[in-house]
């Protein structure tokens, strides 16, 4: 009988403590499984780092430690570009162009293309003197970009120049009329003509888009006539590069 007085009830507060935390520990367990599922902004950070790093190592070591960019370089990392822009266009006149062909050191060295000036100064040893091209430094000569006869056509005088694209009439053609003949004069005119607008804009775009040119200005027209302009016959060099109209035909 008295070990049964000196027994204690159990509390009624036990069981429901139990039920109560039991709940909280797991909502608990719950919400930090769903945190480590997540991405934060700071992992996303990293990723991104650790791509651009491995993107600008590929690139130094695919372009020869050239470049970290894959060859881009943009205007703002180049002085050159960046005082030019500073200062402002510089437009000359075909006279104040040529003092520009790399005889004076202390003038850099321009040539022109289709009236647009570029900065050749980082290449000398190719457009200073006795460079292999500086007959072009110091003038607009987009005629001989076109016809490559850089003899005869250092002027950017363009009239006459599509000929070169034209075929040469060889053959006596029976079975065409004259007016079939007009026609097809004026469209091979007219692709003539876009053909050297292709070649004009080629070689701009090339000094445009150079890594080591770039442009300054413009050429500025100063009412001077070329007493030669329209007159021009198509160099040798041109004419050979025609094609015949007879080799059109066997290849139709």
């Amino acid at each position: 009988m008295s070990e049964l007085r000196q027994r204690q009830p159990v509390s009624s507060s036990g069981p429901s403590q139990n039920t109560d935390s039991t709940p909280s520990r797991s909502q608990q367990r719950r919400a930090d499984t769903e945190d480590s599922h997540g991405i934060s902004v700071l992992d996303i950070i990293r990723v991104l780092a650790t791509l651009v790093l491995a993107s600008c190592g590929l690139s130094y070591y695919i372009t020869n430690s050239e470049s970290l960019l894959w060859g881009y370089r943009p205007w703002f990392t180049r002085w050159p570009v960046v005082k030019n822009y500073l200062t402002g266009p510089v437009n000359l006149t075909p006279v104040e162009l040529s003092l520009y062909n790399g005889s004076d050191p202390s003038l850099p060295i321009y040539l022109a293309v289709n009236g647009s000036i570029f900065d050749v100064s980082a290449n000398p040893l190719v457009y200073g003197p006795g460079g292999s091209y500086n007959f072009f430094a110091g003038r607009d000569a987009t005629r001989a970009f076109v016809t490559g006869c850089f003899e005869e056509d250092l002027t950017p005088d363009l009239i006459g120049a599509e000929e070169m694209f034209m075929p040469v009439e060889d053959v006596e053609e029976a079975g065409i009329t004259n007016a079939q003949k007009k026609l097809r004069l004026e469209r091979e005119i007219r692709s003539a003509r876009t053909a050297v607008g292709k070649t004009v804009s080629r070689w701009e775009g090339f000094f445009r888009n150079h890594k080591k040119y770039f442009q300054v200005g413009k050429v500025l027209d100063d009412g001077v006539v070329d007493p030669e302009k329209g007159k021009r016959v198509l160099c040798e060099g041109a004419q050979k590069q025609r094609q015949k109209r007879s080799e059109m035909k066997e290849g139709s």
